[in-house]
């Protein structure tokens, strides 16, 4: 296996700029396993194929404005900072540009619009891996200073901020959407529960660990970074008695089917779990709980392209992205979707 074994073609005027209004309106490309069949549908209607008593695993983590624009002291220098994951109060793993000006002990000054307030960040440790260890002065400014951070494959302006975080985002810790879950309505949320399918949450605050590319042509050579996850008791506990009684659990994105097969026993038991995940799933990866999985499409040589490869087969998978780049679809994070069967 190779990471070029998971390259496809994709013209560039298929990679949406902007999400569909309404939110499920967008595609979606409905992939059957067993078969091969594919078919094309709108996402609103992704109820027809779910059943009572099926578990839908939503990601209700939030995105948080994790891009700080700054400047260096002492000589002025711009800096941008993404902050990555929170270590302790004031304490971050982050991304740095630009890295190699950057020293431990370097100040990064970071003012507000208005120039009011000041945010003062200090590099405290350089890693191997590429990311640094920052000090912030006051934490709280971040939701006043920083900025939500797009993809960098996204060239428009977005008008609503909201449009990039799920309609059930709570948990704040993201710096990328997870972005299956962003096609779900409350309405279609409510019908959902009508039809007596259950609705479990987990958090993956989405992080380097999802969108790093692979570099190395040996995928397994490739070391995911650490994210931090959670699965409650009561989705644990929920999860295996579905297991127990045969009853079909359906995750929504890559980082649900990351957490709950994190969280999952070799006997399919799911238990309790609040930590660091660097779970990387790659094509030979037996599913202990997920069984269905609603994605959308993904950048090629991507761990995450790897992981549905994983769930539906490399052939299967990249003969269905074919099919969509001839249909139309619009791909990546404002892209539509895939429910995998």
């Amino acid at each position: 296996m190779k990471t070029s074994d998971f390259e496809y073609e994709l013209p560039p005027d298929r990679i949406a700029q902007t999400p569909v209004e309404p939110r499920d309106h967008s595609r979606l490309l409905v992939l059957h396993r067993a078969s091969g069949r594919i078919e094309h549908r709108r996402f609103w209607e992704i109820e027809d194929y779910l059943e009572a008593g099926d578990v839908l695993v939503l990601n209700e983590s939030r995105v948080i404005p994790a891009r700080l624009l700054g400047e260096k002291r002492g000589g002025g220098a711009k800096v941008e900072i993404l902050l990555l994951n929170r270590l302790d109060t004031g304490t971050w793993e982050a991304l740095a540009r630009p890295g190699k000006r950057l020293r431990k002990g370097s100040v990064i000054e970071i003012a507000s619009a208005d120039g009011k307030d000041r945010l003062i960040a200090e590099i405290r440790d350089k890693r191997a891996d590429g990311t640094v260890i920052v000090r912030l002065s006051e934490e709280s400014l971040i939701e006043r200073m920083g900025t939500v951070p797009l993809p960098p494959y996204i060239h428009e302006t977005l008008s609503d901020p909201e449009r990039y975080q799920t309609v059930y985002a709570r948990n704040k810790g993201s710096v990328a959407a997870p972005t299956a879950g962003l096609h779900f309505t409350p309405a279609l949320l409510d019908r959902i529960r009508g039809k007596g399918i259950e609705i479990a949450f987990v958090t993956l605050h989405v992080g380097l660990g999802s969108f790093r590319p692979v570099k190395t042509e040996d995928p397994a050579q490739h070391v995911l970074h650490n994210e931090f996850c959670e699965v409650s008791p009561d989705t644990a506990r929920r999860l295996s008695l579905a297991k127990r009684e045969g009853r079909r659990i359906v995750a929504v994105g890559t980082t649900a089917v990351r957490s709950i097969e994190k969280a999952a026993q070799l006997n399919g038991e799911v238990e309790a779990f609040r930590g660091w995940n660097d779970l990387y799933i790659l094509p030979g990866y037996r599913f202990r709980t997920v069984e269905a999985l609603v994605t959308n499409f993904h950048l090629p040589r991507s761990t995450l392209l790897m992981l549905v490869c994983a769930f539906a087969g490399r052939d299967l998978t990249l003969g269905a992205y074919k099919e969509a780049v001839r249909k139309g679809y619009r791909f990546y994070s404002f892209g539509d979707a895939m429910l995998i069967l």
